[in-house]
């Protein structure tokens, strides 16, 4: 995943150079040879064999192609992008031999259904051995969204300015909401008098009625956590409801140990088929 998405950084950035020497309309002279060294000097590696602009064209239409495949692998597109430089390199003499840039990014997407702006700053050191980069600074602004659990997440990638784990989690959480919006639909399709959704399929919520035990109810409480480390995990919920005179007369505690038993069938069956256990369990009479 991490390489995905630095190569699709690598490729936006390949796409955008390429896009203005397409542009450029052909002039003769001193302004013609400095576009052209200037691209070679950006890409030398892949423009030495490139002889007239349908070369260029030709390649850029296979960059596009592969950046359109990793956006539907990974689900997060990239619709504008720039980037600024500038040189830090310290001119005193003890400092010759080492080179500093700073890249300042900017670039807006979604992943999915989730719409965000991104701003961070990428500082690189180069000297005789090697060459670093590390990110200094990383502003993160999020489109308003019905998931709560993100505005934490957000908050702990802008302090640790941790531009992969806000992709990578940024992924998984939403396939995770996908996942769990699909399940929701699927039973409401197949048992429409016993399942409801209160606040809809994309809620976290799903009900189950029982239509011959009026006032029993279970509701599914599905959330999806980030934890610190940026990884994305489902949370599964029961909270039953019965009749006050039901809870009397539950001398063996059933409703009162169900959350434990339904976090143990979880484990066991997975969530689709625990579901599945669940209401049927409820809804016997009503889907024999």
């Amino acid at each position: 995943m991490d390489a995905q998405l630095a190569e699709v950084r690598a490729l936006e950035a390949e796409i955008a150079a390429l896009r203005r020497a397409c542009e450029e309309p052909r002039a003769a002279g001193e302004d013609s040879w400095r576009a052209q060294k200037s691209l070679r000097e950006m890409y030398q590696s892949d423009s030495e064999g490139w002889a007239s602009s349908k070369d260029l064209r030709s390649h850029l239409g296979h960059l596009e192609s592969e950046l359109r495949f990793l956006s539907t692998l990974t689900g997060i597109s990239i619709r504008n992008y720039s980037m600024k430089t500038e040189d830090l390199t310290n001119t005193e003499k003890k400092e010759k031999s080492i080179m500093k840039v700073l890249q300042r990014h900017r670039l807006s997407g979604n992943c999915r259904m989730i719409t965000f702006q991104l701003e961070f700053q990428i500082l690189e050191i180069q000297n005789k051995e090697s060459l670093s980069s590390v990110i200094t600074d990383l502003n993160i602004i999020m489109e308003p969204t019905e998931y709560s659990e993100l505005s934490e997440f957000v908050s702990r990638a802008e302090e640790r300015r941790d531009l992969l784990m806000f992709f990578r989690s940024l992924h998984f959480f939403v396939e995770w909401c996908e996942y769990r919006k699909r399940t929701f639909e699927h039973f409401k399709e197949k048992y429409p008098a016993a399942v409801h959704l209160p606040e809809g399929a994309a809620s976290s919520c799903m009900a189950v009625r029982s239509t011959c035990q009026p006032g029993f109810e279970l509701v599914i409480v599905w959330r999806v956590q980030i934890d610190e480390e940026g990884k994305v995990l489902p949370k599964l919920d029961l909270l039953p409801k019965a009749p006050q005179q039901a809870l009397k007369l539950d001398r063996n505690r059933v409703l009162e140990t169900a959350p434990l038993s339904f976090r143990a069938l979880l484990g066991t069956l997975g969530i689709e088929a625990a579901l599945e256990s669940l209401i049927k369990s409820l809804c016997t009479a009503d889907y024999d």
